[in-house]
């Protein structure tokens, strides 16, 4: 492995576990950590395609008895619709309490598959192997699972870590250029919040990482950003306080992707972009950030290939769904504000003209 990360949780404790050429060991880590009984693999079709066959084959190998469902790749796949079908695919293909699941694509899987293994029997062992630079970075660690709603994004889950997140780089060869942009928002996020060395080095390598040109590099960047999240799940598993800061640019971000059809215009880290890019303003109004670091945040966002700008939505439609998001309090939504880039915190007394203000100056 070129990359060894730990989550603190006590007797939930994990690794992630971060190489090159890994998938075949899936079988191999799967007994080394304890898992036995029947595996049902939850997969896009597209993801499907390319590593459904390698994953089963090698958990065969081991003797698991191993069955695989896919969905349809997209946000649109994170509903309850979706949900039910994949618990009736359980019952279908015998799991009980022996059993367990594995999620293997993007964040949209990560989140289906661990939800439907939190709640399957009341919870069953999963195992997360992401495929998405997104998945990588972020929604893969955490224990975070859940499914859409029409009101808003990940209003019904349920925090469920998995047993161990497998991490192969070599998925990202058959990611669209489109989604790899999109993950980049998330690498760009972590710099802010926690580690502004880290954000420097963003800013320099950025064009290497897109390429996918320097595995190592690669490495390195897929695992400071779990060692952030790492370090700051093991502080706050359930959002009581400083997880919060993971939210930098979800605020606004997952507005637009409800609003906008969850990737009918607008994928995540798209979003999540236009929402960093609200919140850098936010923070120069409110949180004393210098407009020149604003600057940076937003610069190097539109160098990767980012949008910031915010077109063809209104304003009263995006607050209404910022009032039922799970990040609100009091239907007043909550912002995670920077007072320099590695420094945050958590803002919820912005006024009503503030942030439409605000708001007006990204369009």
């Amino acid at each position: 492995m070129l990359y060894d990360v730990h989550v603190e949780l006590g007797d939930r404790s994990y690794p992630i576990l971060i190489g090159e050429d890994v998938l075949s060991d899936i079988g191999q880590l799967t007994r080394k950590y304890g898992l036995s009984g029947r595996c049902l693999i939850i997969s896009d079709e597209n993801t499907r395609h390319h590593f459904g066959d390698i994953v089963s084959e090698s958990l065969e190998s081991e003797g698991f008895k191993t069955s695989i469902v896919s969905v349809p790749a997209g946000e649109a796949s994170k509903s309850t619709a979706t949900f039910s079908e994949l618990q009736s695919a359980c019952i279908e293909v015998g799991l009980d309490r022996s059993s367990f699941i594995i999620a293997l694509g993007g964040g949209v899987i990560g989140d289906l598959a661990g939800y439907v293994a939190a709640s399957f029997l009341r919870g069953i062992p999963f195992i997360q192997i992401p495929t998405s630079l997104l998945a990588m970075v972020d929604s893969s660690v955490g224990g975070k699972t859940g499914i859409n709603l029409e009101e808003g994004k990940n209003l019904v889950g349920a925090f469920h870590q998995p047993t161990f997140v497998l991490v192969d780089l070599n998925t990202l060869t058959t990611l669209p250029e489109r989604e790899m942009i999109s993950g980049m928002a998330e690498v760009v996020k972590y710099g802010v919040i926690h580690d502004k060395l880290f954000f420097d080095k963003i800013e320099k390598e950025y064009k290497s990482l897109n390429a996918l040109g320097d595995k190592q590099l690669l490495a390195d960047v897929i695992g400071r950003c779990c060692e952030i999240k790492a370090e700051v799940v093991s502080k706050d598993e359930r959002e009581g306080g400083l997880r919060a800061i993971l939210n930098f640019g979800h605020t606004l971000g997952h507005a637009i992707e409800n609003i906008s059809g969850y990737g009918s215009n607008y994928i995540h880290g798209e979003a999540i972009s236009i929402g960093m890019v609200y919140a850098s303003v936010l923070s120069v109004n409110h949180s004393g950030l210098a407009q020149n670091e604003a600057d940076r945040i937003k610069t190097l966002l539109s160098n990767i290939g980012l949008p910031v700008h915010a077109e063809g939505f209104s304003w009263s439609d995006l607050r209404k769904v910022m009032s039922v998001d799970k990040k609100s309090f009091n239907g007043t939504p909550r912002f995670v504000l920077a007072s320099d880039i590695g420094t945050v915190s958590i803002n919820n007394e912005l006024s009503e003209s503030d942030l439409e203000a605000s708001w007006k100056l990204i369009l």
